[in-house]
């Protein structure tokens, strides 16, 4: 069956010979507020539907904004190595579910390792990302999606997406949600690019 392409951030596509809305449409009430990078509450967090680009493919750019409020592309943060973007907010449990495996691989791999927190811009404000940041510093940047940029560029609809980059900037992993095996795949991630 023929995809048909996406129309806008809602973009339909045919699958199994049915019609359903993309990523933006999320099960669990994923608002459209994310995927625009508008402010809003948030029913819940999906757990499941496709998310991030897909595998393979160059990793995608995307405009953000560090705790300054500076302009900055994204991959200019991971600065062409193996990289881990994590999709993040102060209110996110997933994210809070994951916090052990990020701080195990930033201990075991930071010299090897970029990690990035994407810090959404809904329901939480920059100021709130930066007190979290300077409570609770995990060692690795974080960088502030004030418009949805890197959130449409990675189809992170939701919060506790994981993207993974190989060393030549080619998007190796991407999951969503508290069963990822992060430690795993990043020793496989780093093993492949070993040799």
């Amino acid at each position: 069956m023929r995809a048909m392409p996406p129309r806008g951030p809602i973009g339909w596509r045919a699958m199994d010979g049915t019609r359903r809305a993309s990523g933006a449409l999320l099960a669990g009430g994923m608002s459209v507020a994310l995927a625009l990078g508008s402010p809003g509450p948030l029913a819940a967090q999906a757990g499941e539907g496709e998310v991030g680009p897909a595998l393979g493919t160059p990793a995608p750019g995307a405009i953000v904004e560090d705790l300054d409020e500076n302009e900055v592309e994204l991959l200019d943060v991971v600065g062409g190595r193996p990289a881990l973007l994590e999709f993040w907010a102060t209110w996110c449990e997933k994210c809070k579910a994951l916090q052990p495996q990020l701080d195990d691989l930033q201990a075991r791999y930071g010299d090897r390792l970029r990690i990035v927190a994407v810090a959404v811009a809904v329901s939480q404000s920059l100021r709130r990302v930066k007190r979290h940041v300077e409570e609770h510093d995990p060692g690795y940047p974080f960088v502030w999606d004030a418009r949805g940029n890197a959130v449409r560029a990675y189809n992170a609809l939701t919060t506790s997406v994981i993207v993974m980059l190989d060393a030549d900037g080619e998007v190796a992993y991407t999951g969503v949600g508290t069963e990822q095996d992060l430690v795993g795949a990043v020793e496989a991630l780093l093993a492949t690019g070993a040799r």
